[in-house]
């Protein structure tokens, strides 16, 4: 009986105009044994699209493209998609420009016309093992035991990175803080365990609402935040009308003896506003309880 082949490296080539693309793929079938799928785009938003959808295992980056320039591309990118490597391939041999890449969490900086072959296919393969390795060591302290999403100190520290760089690039984020109503009573009539269900459902929910570049975290308790990256204030206000209409969903179909409810509040970091990170949860949180002392009183 044959052992199964392992499945292809799916590679992302994001580059202007890849006069060697057809090179590359060639390079691919010989010294990757056909072990790597090329997909090729060639604007920094078109990479951000097709990374949304699931199915790059790799970025092989420009760093000079029509629609961004220089380190800031990288950092774009690497903000969008923390789960995923980046190789850098430019034809810029700018040694201040690789270490920045490669101290902000770039695998590999490769110059075009100094990289043969059979040094592309290993840098590849060894920026997916290293990335694996780095991302099983970081998980270890920034995750949540109880629901996988960040905890409070992965959140705030990759929320203060997302913070830093919508200042340098000019783009504005939406924070969405959020609480599970009532549940010390949940805890207190029907036990810890099923009050940990409720909060493993709001993680489900997050998940599904939100994107993949979204930064997700449990801040401890009930409470909850999401870091909206790359997106209007319209996009996250249909995010969270989405949310709540999975809820009432999820109500209508689940077997639990209660019903979950969540408390929203959003705040919005505009380019050119000096904040940071504590000011956003800050006022996110105080919305939120605007919205929960707004819901008490429809109910009295």
């Amino acid at each position: 009986m044959t052992e199964p082949s392992s499945p292809p490296i799916r590679v992302l080539l994001v580059e202007e105009e890849p006069e060697d693309l057809e090179g590359l793929r060639r390079t691919f079938a010989q010294e990757g044994d056909g072990r790597f799928r090329l997909e090729w785009v060639g604007q920094l938003s078109e990479a951000l699209q097709r990374i949304s959808l699931g199915g790059v295992d790799v970025v092989l980056l420009d760093l000079h493209l029509p629609d961004s320039q220089g380190v800031v591309t990288f950092e774009r990118a690497n903000a969008f998609a923390p789960d995923l490597p980046f190789v850098i391939l430019t034809s810029e041999d700018d040694e201040t420009e690789a270490m920045s890449t490669v101290q902000g969490g770039a695998q590999d900086y490769l110059v075009k016309g100094q990289v043969d072959p059979r040094l592309l296919t290993r840098s590849l393969r060894y920026a997916l093992e290293r990335h694996r390795l780095m991302s099983d060591l970081r998980n270890l302290s920034l995750i949540d035991d109880l629901t996988g999403l960040y905890n409070r100190r992965g959140f705030m520290d990759l929320g203060e990175h997302h913070l830093s760089l919508a200042r340098r690039s000019g783009r504005s984020l939406t924070l969405v803080y959020t609480d599970l109503d009532d549940f010390k009573t949940i805890n207190d009539t029907w036990g810890h365990h099923v009050g940990d269900r409720g909060l493993v459902k709001v993680a489900e929910l997050l998940r599904a609402t939100f994107r993949r570049s979204d930064l997700v975290g449990r801040l401890g308790g009930d409470e909850f935040a999401v870091l909206a990256v790359e997106a209007s204030g319209e996009d996250a206000d249909l995010l969270v009308r989405r949310l709540k209409a999975r809820l009432d969903e999820l109500n209508t179909t689940g077997t639990d003896p209660f019903e979950l409810s969540l408390s929203v509040g959003l705040a919005r970091y505009e380019d050119g506003v000096r904040m940071r990170l504590d000011d956003l949860l800050a006022r996110a949180d105080q919305a939120m309880y605007e919205e929960k002392h707004r819901k008490s009183g429809e109910e009295q």
